[in-house]
C-alpha cells in the first residue's frame, strides 16, 4: 500500500497533463497518483494510458472538479492524500516533507504550505499566503481561504468524520472541506513553497475563473451550511456576528478590488459585474473598504496599478498589509 495519494483530475487539458503528473511523482518516494479523467472528449484517454505507473480511471459523464476527485479518493489506496489539478506543478520531494511533519503531530489532521503563483505569461510571484496561520485555524479560515488546494496534504482517516467533498458547490469544494477538518483537528503549516499554482482569469476556463459568481456562491453557503456547523452554531451570538462580519468585510474588499483591476484592464463588463455584486451581497462593507482606501497612500497605490503593470504587484502587496493590520493577523 502506498503511503500517499495525489489525485489530479483533468478534462481536456491533455498538453497540461503529463507536467502535472511528473511534477506528482518528483515530490515523494512513495506515492500513488490517480488520475481520474472526467470525461474528456480529446485525447486525454490516449496519453494517461500510454503513462506507465498510474492509476488511471475515467468516467463518462463530467462529474466537475469536486465529483471526480471523490471518485479519486474512492479508488485510492494511501494513508495521506493531496489534490493536484491539472494545470499546476508539485515541487520535488514537497510531498515527503510534508507527510514528515505531519507524522510529528498525531493530533493534526492536515498540513498546508505555500504556493508560487504563476499568471498566464508564466511570471511567478511571491509565494502565497505570506503568512502561514497553524493551530486552531477554523475562525480565521471562515474569514477566507488561504490554503490553496494543491498544498494541501491530509489524513485519509479523517474524512470517516468529515466526509467527502461536496460536489454542489463547484469551486468552494476545498474550502468547504478545510473548515469541516480544521473545525474538528489542528492544522500545520510550513512557511515553505510546495506547489507552482496557475493563477486564473475572467477567460482561462479553469474553475476559479468565475471569481464573482464563487463570492456569491460563498456568502450563500456560509448562511445556509457553515453557520450550521456545530462549533459555529454553538458559539456565543456576539461570535457568530463578528464572524459574519469579517467574511462579509472580506467579500466586499475582494469585489471592489475586481471592479478596479478590472477597469484598469478595460474590462468594463466585468468592473461593473464585480461593483453591482458588491453593493447588493453588502453594501455597508462597500462603504467600509472606500474609507480604507481614501488614505493618500492607498489612493496612489491604486492609481499607478491602473498604469502600470509592474505596479500591480505593489498594489497587491500594499493590500494585503491593510488587510493584515485589519484582521489582526
Amino acid at each position: 500500500m502506498p503511503k500517499a495519494s495525489i489525485i489530479i483530475t483533468t478534462h481536456n487539458r491533455p498538453h497540461l497533463l503529463s507536467r502535472a503528473i511528473n511534477s506528482a511523482r518528483a515530490s515523494g518516494t512513495d506515492i500513488e497518483v490517480v488520475v481520474v479523467d472526467d470525461a474528456s472528449s480529446d485525447e486525454t484517454a490516449k496519453i494517461c494510458q500510454s503513462v506507465l505507473g498510474i492509476a488511471y480511471v475515467r468516467v463518462e459523464r463530467n462529474q466537475g472538479v469536486a465529483g471526480a476527485r471523490n471518485i479519486g479518493l474512492v479508488a485510492s489506496r494511501g494513508e495521506y492524500i493531496s489534490f493536484l489539478d491539472d494545470d499546476d506543478v508539485r515541487l520535488a520531494g514537497s510531498l515527503d516533507q510534508q507527510i514528515a511533519v505531519l507524522e510529528k503531530d498525531s493530533q493534526a489532521a492536515l498540513i498546508y504550505g505555500q504556493a508560487v503563483p504563476e499568471d498566464p505569461s508564466g511570471e511567478q510571484h511571491e509565494p502565497y499566503p505570506s503568512d502561514c496561520l497553524q493551530g486552531d485555524i477554523f475562525w480565521e479560515l471562515l474569514t477566507q481561504n488561504f490554503i490553496p488546494c494543491g498544498s494541501a496534504v491530509f489524513r485519509r482517516g479523517c474524512l470517516s468524520r468529515v466526509g467527502l467533498l461536496d460536489d454542489g458547490i463547484p469551486g468552494i469544494d476545498d474550502w468547504d472541506l478545510w473548515l469541516r477538518i480544521a473545525e474538528i483537528y489542528p492544522i500545520i503549516a510550513i512557511e515553505t513553497p510546495v506547489m507552482i499554482w496557475r493563477q486564473s482569469n475572467p477567460t482561462s476556463g479553469q474553475r476559479s475563473s468565475p471569481t464573482v459568481d464563487l463570492i456569491a456562491l460563498s456568502r450563500k453557503w456560509f448562511r445556509e451550511h457553515w453557520l450550521k456547523l456545530p462549533r459555529l452554531a454553538n458559539a456565543p451570538r456576539h461570535k457568530q456576528r463578528e464572524a459574519w462580519r469579517r467574511f462579509s468585510n472580506n467579500i466586499s474588499e475582494h469585489l471592489v478590488w475586481e471592479a478596479f483591476g478590472a477597469l484598469g484592464k478595460a474590462e468594463l463588463r466585468h468592473a461593473g459585474k464585480s461593483a453591482l455584486t458588491a453593493l447588493r451581497l453588502h453594501p455597508t462593507g462597500v462603504l467600509g473598504v472606500l474609507r480604507r482606501w481614501t488614505s493618500a497612500s492607498t489612493l496612489g497605490t491604486l492609481l499607478a496599478s491602473a498604469f502600470s503593470r509592474d505596479d500591480l504587484a505593489n498594489a497587491k502587496a500594499h493590500f494585503k498589509r491593510i488587510r493584515s493590520s485589519r484582521t489582526g493577523r
